[in-house]
């Protein structure tokens, strides 16, 4: 990035000596990590340039107040693009990947997430002490315009999407009530992250530090702890997000005095609110979007509203209806995947061997996606996988990527076909590369998706060398 390198030798004096563009979550800003000799910058391009001012001017009252957050060193005279600290490669969210996967987390992974949600508290409300909430983007506070831009986004980008009947009208009668009643929980000058997650935690020495805050307003504290504990894919037992809980209730008592009773029923609101605010977002990513990730999040986010409706919220009869009807076609669909055969697909890497099957069948299918183009030889592709965006561009380019795919499920259709007819309860298939991280991945990604829309059996999705897991 041309611009980046000049604004890095403007800075450091030095010329950069190397450029890697880092891989994208869901907003259009793009980051990269420039390097010279004994030197680590973080650039950033933002098509928004009041979102940009947005982040620089709250880094900067940020780490005024002593808080772990970035330091930003200089903007462009255009403001599109800015160098920032850079603070590693490890997020909260890669430091957790293992309980994350399992299910169960260990003490030191527990240790980290306290440590983080500990945190939170001084980051709302020291943070938000004294600030400038005008430089907010897109607005400066969590108001009744910002809750119905999020109910409107779960109704038409998610529900809708479900195909599931209901009557507007009622719908919007239950929002009214629920957005006054969030409205009554505002509580002082606290500021609210908005995007409070794992992924926006990075780990440096040990400390957490707080990215991406740029959408950040000042609003009601729960927001934050509803998006923490409640983030979809962690996959928190419901002991573990009492224990988060309870170290955020600890610290908070620092600024304000809350009863258990007030707590609980606020808290319970907005995690209701996240949860449906977090179901348009990946309704919108992932229906419209067609970003992978986003759809392989939702079943996660439908079994929390699935845990959080049993205790019924009573003063929304309507939406509470709505949602018990929407979770149970979810789990509808499930049940109808939940028949005979099992196809777990595989991706992998040929230096590390052939996965194992341990059904006890034995048998299925190794493929060898060696022979296709691989991204993996250049510099600009070895921080992505066969799941982001400028792999899955360089693959489909390429053109034999498809080819090769046409060719497998010529292969595997018949034999799911036949072992779903036989009532077999098992089928493997690899997918195999020299790192296992693009050719492999993609293909099994795939794969993955083209069985599970065309059969009705299970289907695992394991990308080995990248610990993912999950079912499709």
């Amino acid at each position: 990035m041309k611009q980046l390198e000049e604004l890095f030798k403007q800075y450091t004096g030095k010329k950069c000596l190397s450029c890697e563009e880092l891989p994208q979550s869901g907003s259009n800003r793009r980051y990269f990590r420039l390097k010279a000799e004994g030197i680590s910058l973080i650039g950033a391009m933002g098509t928004s340039v009041e979102e940009n001012k947005a982040f620089v001017s709250l880094a900067n009252h940020f780490k005024d107040v002593g808080l772990n957050v970035p330091e930003v060193y200089t903007v462009s005279s255009d403001k599109v693009y800015y160098l920032q600290e850079d603070l590693g490669t490890v997020s909260l969210f890669d430091a957790i990947a293992s309980g994350r996967q399992k299910g169960s987390y260990s003490v030191k992974e527990v240790a980290l997430l306290k440590k983080t949600m500990a945190l939170l508290p001084k980051f709302q409300f020291e943070g938000g002490r004294d600030m400038d909430y005008s430089v907010c983007f897109p607005q400066p506070e969590f108001d009744e315009r910002n809750i119905w831009f999020d109910f409107n986004y779960f109704k038409y980008c998610f529900l809708k999407t479900s195909g599931l009947e209901f009557s507007e009208i009622k719908l919007h009668q239950d929002m009214e009530k629920m957005c006054s009643d969030l409205l009554g929980v505002m509580r002082g000058s606290t500021f609210m992250y908005r995007d409070f997650q794992a992924r926006n935690v990075m780990l440096k020495d040990g400390k957490p530090y707080f990215i991406d805050f740029q959408g950040g307003r000042k609003g009601p504290f729960y927001y934050d702890i509803a998006s923490f504990v409640w983030q979809a894919r962690a996959n928190y037992s419901d002991e573990l997000k009492e224990i988060l809980i309870g170290v955020y209730k600890k610290e908070l008592k620092k600024y304000v005095m809350v009863s258990e009773k007030e707590f609980n029923h606020d808290l319970r609101l907005f995690v209701l609110f996240r949860t449906l605010q977090v179901l348009g977002a990946y309704g919108f990513r992932g229906y419209f979007e067609k970003k992978p990730h986003f759809l392989q999040s939702i079943p996660f986010a439908i079994e929390n509203l699935r845990k959080l409706i049993k205790k019924p919220f009573v003063e929304y009869p309507y939406l509470q209806q709505v949602l018990t009807e929407l979770t149970k076609m979810r789990q509808l669909k499930d049940l109808r995947r939940d028949v005979t055969l099992e196809v777990h697909i595989f991706s992998f890497a040929y230096k590390k061997g052939i996965p194992m099957d341990d059904s006890g069948n034995g048998g299925g299918y190794v493929f060898d996606c060696r022979g296709l183009e691989n991204p993996g030889k250049f510099e600009r592709y070895k921080t992505f996988t066969g799941l982001d965006e400028p792999v899955i561009k360089f693959l489909e380019d390429e053109g034999g990527i498809k080819k090769y795919l046409a060719n497998v499920y010529d292969i595997v259709d018949p034999h799911v076909k036949r072992f779903v007819e036989r009532k077999f309860t098992h089928l493997q298939v690899c997918f195999g590369c020299t790192g296992g991280q693009h050719r492999s991945v993609y293909c099994a990604r795939h794969l993955a998706d083209h069985i599970a829309k065309k059969f009705n059996v299970k289907v695992k999705l394991t990308h080995r060398e990248l610990d993912i897991e999950e079912e499709v």
